[in-house]
């Protein structure tokens, strides 16, 4: 090896010694002639000899001679460019992949290593196997093959976002036999139990580890406190000061994600942590759904906010005032206490309030208002308000709910109360009841001294039970709620005070309060705020930090949700219950980044490739010109370069000086390369480039969508001249109609049938669903009948309830854009395809219906921008972006439907599809 440099027969590098002996013999003439006196040559004077001969050879032709034998010799020697040196192993080699949330960062150069270090152990012919932790194999499963086999699976493999269990991994790791090599690529992070598996690892061979140079950012949970969001950042090394940028995403008010706020986050020197806080506005702050660093590809890098940083606001009415001097007996002392800190607190006159519009509204002994005050109240209740109601000496004397259910009392009351435990009662102070499986605060520990000495009484009714959340020890309610509208009226049967019961001086008033959703929760829950409930996952975060559906994860019980560390079965995510949500990160509060420290018999390595180049062609290809320049310099010497050898030697010397120019390619021909070298979806252009510009940013959105949760990965859309651009290479079209489009030519209407016959498809999208119903005669509904009148268009229908769109990759039933309500038409079934008893959809034609018309406006609901964020409102909040979500799955099961046709159809037919084989 000569520098960087080496031969694959170096021996041969041997015969470059006898290039001197070469020199010489070329150097060497015929012995000198004798010489004689002849006087006839003397005949001989002035004449001139067409054919001269030198009588030794040129310095300058024997040094090309020399040189093109010695590039020869070294293009044979098998020259070899950044070798890798040969491993002196011959066993099994295991290449084992942390695969977690923290080498995503640098996934794709991990991914490189890996396939450079499995070329090379495919040339050695070792049998290799990959293992990741995060996603093991069985116990004594070592899948150990052939090295070209694995590395075609490369680049299918992604991290999880999650760390690795080292306790699983070594009890995988325990079935390893001796001989094994182990290349240990590591996300730089010391994980519990890693020394463990390192041990056992080294006793099965040697371990080579590999880490990533690049500097490791994660971000905390969100807190919010005295006023303000902050955020703790850390790194994984502290070497040098460092800026980072963090951003804040949410919803604007129309439903349209985008920053909302934004800044800078400063690691001083030497630190590994920072810390960095936002003073935003309620209104913007309850908006916002996740913090992320801007730059950085990993989950960690991603903390997403849930109810904790959502700070409700709450307004609070006493049926009577406070007394001066008297606050413990305020009806709203307690309240305060429990809700001020985690709460925005309200309180003005009830109209004022309403038009404030807060979270909650909170009556503390509250009896009688006004008819107008009464129906405002209804109203906000029923937008989705929650009212909570606290009794007392006023509400027990009044006659409200006495006869009949009021809207406002989710029960009917009897008169009076009830008093147990004092001096005039015959009875004891009542202590509460466990809560049962349906209330809100089941699985919440009960005091033993929580008692009540007095409370309102519910009307017994068939529906009492249903509605009451908590009750005492003798089963009379204690709490009880009932729906009204979108909101909910929740009444306590004791005083917001400490006259009737004990239960707002303890911890559990505060609980329960929080398990009504009227104050803002802890930051990290603990398993006693979160039993009782099971929790759906309502979204994920994939191992890069980007947001995904959570489709059909199965629900999480509360316990394993606050405690239980992340996995397969617990991705961070959203997790909703019943009236709350809650965050799971990947980096939780007290979460702190470790580097992994390797042992001095362990080399770790980097990450980049050193490309391995051959450079026999280069020098056999030197050798050849110098051999080829010596033929015309020995032409040239002896005098024969003239005549049509002349020509053909200029010739000859411009193809080796003169590089060969690329052959210009035609639009058609770039066209036809760009539409066929992948799926490529193509819309048409209507000579308006702002509705051109929708349908281009409506398909790249769907692209993208398709990218993120289908194997189809399509290219950038393509915009498609009707008149001169070749139709076939696209499986669809999407044909946005305006008024002033251009008609095509009898050649374009020609193609255009040409390629529904061919199997093609069409998507009309008269995008006006929100001022007319299809055949409701709107200008566009006009303009797309003139367009498609030469066209050879089917019999139409609307999309029965078993087509194929409707389960061609989502279950859908709706087929919302950025408009609702619209008829979707497609081609028409058979007449014969009738349902077949047993069988859930009717035996439909195996092709794909040409044609789609609707009017919903899909591409500007699937508009996405450069930056990935929606370019258009769809409706209003969590509605809208619903509604966005279905329109995009239409999109999903559009294309996969071009793609596959109608094989979900034959699907239910397996028995009879298995006796036509006669099998």
């Amino acid at each position: 090896m000569i520098g960087p440099v080496a031969f694959t027969t170096p021996l041969l590098l041997l015969t470059l010694f006898f290039l001197p002996i070469l020199w010489w013999l070329l150097r060497a003439v015929p012995p000198a002639p004798i010489l004689r006196r002849f006087p006839g040559v003397a005949l001989l004077m002035g004449l001139k000899d067409e054919d001269s001969q030198s009588d030794k050879t040129p310095w300058w032709l024997l040094l090309l001679r020399i040189l093109a034998v010695a590039a020869a010799i070294i293009g044979f020697a098998g020259p070899v460019l950044n070798p890798q040196e040969a491993s002196d192993r011959d066993g099994p080699l295991l290449v084992l992949m942390d695969g977690s949330w923290a080498s995503a960062r640098d996934w794709p150069a991990r991914i490189d290593r890996a396939r450079a270090l499995m070329e090379d152990a495919g040339r050695e012919g070792r049998p290799v196997a990959l293992v990741q932790l995060t996603d093991l194999p069985p116990v004594g499963d070592m899948p150990f093959q052939s090295a070209n086999a694995w590395a075609a699976r490369l680049d299918n493999l992604d991290p999880a976002p999650f760390a690795p269990d080292m306790a699983q991994a070594l009890a995988w790791a325990d079935g390893l036999e001796p001989g094994i090599q182990t290349f240990w690529f590591s996300d730089g992070l010391d994980h519990a139990g890693r020394d463990a598996l390192l041990d056992r690892l080294q006793q099965a061979g040697p371990v080579t580890a590999f880490e990533g140079s690049r500097t490791l950012l994660a971000l905390g949970p969100p807190r919010f406190e005295d006023g303000v969001i902050r955020l703790t950042g850390q790194r994984l090394d502290g070497a040098g000061e460092r800026e980072v940028t963090v951003q804040g995403f949410g919803l604007d008010p129309a439903g349209i994600e985008r920053e909302l706020a934004r800044g800078v986050m400063v690691f001083d020197a030497g630190e590994t942590s920072a810390e960095m806080q936002l003073d935003l506005p309620p209104e913007l702050r309850n908006r916002m759904n996740r913090f992320e660093i801007a730059g950085e590809r990993s989950a960690g890098a991603v903390t997403l906010t849930d109810d904790a940083l959502q700070r409700r606001q709450v307004g609070l009415v006493a049926g009577s005032p406070d007394q001066e001097g008297q606050e413990l007996l305020s009806p709203l002392h307690y309240l305060r206490q429990a809700l001020a800190p985690t709460a925005d607190l309200l309180e003005v006159a009830l109209p004022d309030m309403l038009l404030a519009s807060p979270d909650v509204i909170i009556l503390a002994d509250v009896a009688t208002l006004s008819p107008e005050e009464d129906s405002e109240l209804q109203a906000w209740v029923e937008r989705g308000g929650m009212l909570v109601r606290f009794a007392g000496p006023r509400l027990a004397g009044s006659d409200l709910a006495r006869d009949s259910t009021h809207p406002l009392m989710p029960v009917r009351l009897r008169e009076g109360g009830r008093t147990v435990g004092g001096a005039m009662s015959w009875g004891e102070p009542k202590a509460l009841r466990v809560f049962d499986e349906a209330s809100p605060f089941y699985g919440l520990p009960i005091p033993e001294d929580v008692l009540v000495t007095a409370q309102v009484l519910a009307q017994p009714d068939p529906e009492l039970s249903e509605r009451t959340i908590a009750a005492l020890a003798d089963g009379t309610p204690l709490v009880t709620r009932s729906r009204l509208g979108q909101g909910q009226v929740v009444l306590f049967h004791v005083t917001a005070n400490a006259e009737w019961s004990s239960l707002p001086l303890s911890g559990l008033f505060v609980q329960m309060l929080e398990r009504l959703a009227i104050s803002t929760r802890p930051v990290d829950p603990d398993a006693a705020d979160l039993e009782g409930v099971t929790w759906v996952p309502d979204m994920v975060l994939d191992a890069y930090g980007q947001r995904r559906d959570a489709g059909a994860l199965p629900g999480v019980a509360g316990a394993d949700l606050a405690n239980a560390p992340l996995s397969a079965t617990l991705l961070p995510g959203l997790y909703a219950g019943s009236d709350r949500r809650v965050a799971r990160n990947v980096m939780a509060v007290e979460a702190v980044l470790t580097p992994a420290d390797w042992p001095g018999d362990v080399p770790v390595e980097g990450l980049r490739v050193v490309e391995t180049e051959d450079l026999t062609p280069y020098f056999l290809t030197t050798a050849l010109v110098l051999l080829l320049l010596d033929s015309l310099a020995a032409l040239w010497l002896s005098g024969r370069l003239t005549g049509r050898v002349r020509g053909a030697a200029i010739v000859l010397a411009a193809l080796l000086v003169q590089p060969v120019e690329a052959q210009e390619l035609s639009d058609d021909d770039i066209l036809a390369l760009l539409a066929t070298s992948e799926i490529t979806l193509g819309y048409v252009l209507t000579g308006d480039a702002q509705l051109d510009e929708i349908s281009r940013a409506g398909l790249w959105g769907l692209g993208l969508t398709l990218t993120s949760r289908t194997s189809v990965e399509p290219a950038a859309p393509i915009g498609v001249d009707l008149e001169t651009d070749e139709l076939v290479f696209f499986p669809l079209l999407y044909w946005p109609i305006s008024v002033d489009q251009p008609t095509p030519s009898d050649a374009a209407y020609a193609r255009l049938n040409a390629y529904l016959r061919g199997g093609g498809m069409i998507v009309f999208d008269t995008r006006d669903a929100d001022i007319g119903a299809f055949g409701a005669g709107t200008p566009n509904g006009r303009r797309l009948r003139e367009l498609a009148e030469p066209l050879d268009i089917p019999p139409l229908e609307p999309i029965p309830d078993d087509h194929v769109l409707t389960r061609a990759f989502y279950l859908l039933q709706d087929f919302p854009g950025r408009h609702l309500g619209r008829d979707v038409w497609v081609e028409a079934a058979p007449p014969d395809a009738e349902q077949v008893e047993g069988m859930p959809f009717r035996n439909l034609n195996d092709g794909v219906t040409p044609v789609i018309i609707g009017g919903n406006d899909w591409a500007a609901a699937w508009a996405t921008s450069p930056s990935g964020q929606p370019m258009f409102p769809v409706g209003r909040g969590f509605t809208g972006e619903r509604q966005r979500e279905i329109a995009l799955r239409f999109g999903v099961n559009l294309v996969m439907h071009v793609l596959s046709g109608n094989y979900k159809s034959d699907q239910v037919h397996v028995p009879a599809l298995l006796e036509r084989l006669g099998q």
